[in-house]
């Protein structure tokens, strides 16, 4: 098992090249939970995620004669850049099994840092399997993205380095996939101050860990789709879990709306971009999973890297869901200037039009009338409500569309 001595060493080791990472209160976020909360930020390292804690602690431990051979590892994401990067650093041949579903933006990425890409099997335990498999064949060192001791020591010098600079925290709240960072933060922490208390958030579709936890031995889940895919992790890791079974105080699980609001949340108040996985525990915090009140605590903003596509999604749900952008269904006669008395009502009270569609055979729309879906953004749900009771008042069959 990883001791806090391993911890401190692999600190030693990777500190010249790894950025110490900015962890700063917030004010937004200590008024959302009630807590002095402090964000941080991994999410600024070269790579966008913590992961190259871990990766380059491994890298700096192989011999001349496995450094010549090269490394293998599998990754959908953040851990295949950290180790293509640092392997290319090194002047270590790096290959990183993704599995063929990745987006191009990530592919792009890791194989912009050096490395040979193979992209293979449709999900990431296939992609695992096959790295595995070359690793056995060629002779090549296999780097995991958690369940490794020298892996999980570099992924701890996150809990030294946080103490390091707020010695007075009470509580660390950190994102749990297969359990690398939380076991060896955990353990760096609790060794250094027993009272501090260690909180673990997953996704509730893949809670690996918890169900582990309460089993008492890793579990394989079925697989699930999550926004959280950076700890989307199936089985926890067979040396992580007595880690977290000794130093963590508690599991608990996020929703996936929690999580893309906190994504939403950290970008337009802290002006920082998470992943799903790196805005775990902020989600966690706001929507008031765990009981703290008045405490001093560090949330963990493990990554951020998002693809823009799903992060454009993101954003619009969460309009939807402040209430500022609604769809409205309104029904009116199918005449010329009707549809300019509607929108001279909706422009009176100051809503902004996004999107229009009509329809003329669908919703239940008599002959001679439309239905016409509106997109506006709005205010906020007051701004909402006095829209409809506008419409209302004007005559207006409408509904709101979810």
């Amino acid at each position: 098992m990883v001791t806090l001595s391993d911890i401190q060493t692999a600190l030693g080791r990777i500190r010249e090249s790894i950025q110490i990472s900015p962890c700063t209160r917030s004010e937004t976020f200590s008024e959302l939970a009630g807590n002095s909360v402090y964000l941080k930020l991994e999410n600024r390292q070269r790579t966008g995620a913590y992961k190259e804690r871990g990766a380059l602690n491994k890298l700096l431990t192989l011999s001349a004669e496995e450094r010549s051979r090269g490394v293998i590892a599998a990754s959908a994401g953040n851990h295949a850049q950290a180790v293509a990067y640092h392997a290319a650093r090194l002047g270590i041949r790096a290959r990183i099994c993704m599995p063929l579903p990745t987006p191009l933006i990530k592919v792009s990425a890791t194989r912009g840092y050096g490395a040979d890409v193979l992209l293979h099997g449709a999900n990431y335990d296939e992609a695992f399997a096959e790295a595995l498999r070359q690793s056995e064949a060629d002779k090549i060192t296999f780097v995991h993205a958690f369940d490794d001791e020298t892996v999980i020591a570099g992924q701890g010098t996150l809990g030294l380095e946080l103490l390091e600079q707020h010695p007075d925290l009470e509580v660390f709240v950190v994102p749990i996939g297969g359990g690398g960072m939380i076991g060896g933060l955990a353990c760096a922490v609790k060794e250094k101050n027993p009272k501090v208390r260690v909180i673990g958030v997953q996704p509730s579709r893949l809670p690996s860990m918890k169900v582990a936890v309460a089993e008492g031995k890793p579990v394989t889940l079925a697989a699930a789709v999550t926004i959280a895919d950076g700890i989307a992790v199936r089985r926890a890791g067979e040396r992580t879990l007595p880690l977290v079974q000794k130093y963590v105080d508690e599991i608990v699980t996020v929703e996936e709306e929690e999580v893309a609001n906190a994504i939403l949340l950290l970008l337009e108040r802290e002006k920082t971009l998470a992943e799903g996985a790196g805005a775990a525990a902020v989600a966690a915090l706001v929507n008031h999973r765990v009981e703290l009140s008045g405490k001093r605590v560090a949330a963990i903003v493990g990554g951020g890297n998002i693809d823009v596509t799903l992060l454009a999604r993101i954003i619009e749900r969460g309009l939807v869901k402040d209430g500022r952008l609604v769809r409205l269904r309104v029904h009116l006669p199918d005449y010329p200037g009707a549809l300019h008395r509607l929108t001279g009502i909706l422009a009176e009270h100051r809503a902004n039009l996004v999107e229009t569609s009509y329809d003329r055979a669908y919703h239940g729309v008599n002959l001679g009338d439309t239905a016409i879906d509106i997109t506006m953004e709005t205010r906020g749900p007051e701004h909402i409500a006095e829209l409809i009771a506008a419409l209302g008042a004007a005559g207006y069959v409408h509904e709101r569309i979810l």
